[in-house]
């Protein structure tokens, strides 16, 4: 879950303060932002389906979803590259840290 964690940060701060206009306006900001959401959603799809029921509160189907898209490029793209942006990925940076926090021997493996 590393993988997911240091990409989501990448995405929080490549995205700071950016408004929809700006970061689609952002050619090299947009890039750099798809390639660490498809890490992210790649990485997702790697945990296990016990993983995935144990942290219930992650939208994983959202991040299949969002891979599969991201997987065959189109113009649709860019509304859920933001969606992605705003909800996607930090809900489940926050969870993962609440998980993290409430129930550390889960993430044992991860250390």
């Amino acid at each position: 879950m590393g993988t997911i964690e240091e990409a989501g940060t990448a995405v929080l701060t490549l995205t700071e303060g950016l408004e929809k206009e700006e970061f689609l306006a952002s050619r090299l900001t947009r890039a750099e932002t798809r390639r660490q959401l498809r890490l992210m959603s790649k990485s997702a799809l790697l945990l296990s389906p016990e993983v995935h029921a144990l942290l219930v509160e992650i939208d994983w189907e959202g991040w299949r979803a969002l891979d599969q898209r991201l997987a065959t490029s189109d113009k649709a793209e860019d509304t859920l590259l933001w969606l992605a942006v705003r909800a996607l990925a930090p809900d489940t940076l926050m969870w993962l840290r609440v998980y993290r926090k409430n129930q550390p021997e889960w993430f044992k493996e991860d250390n």
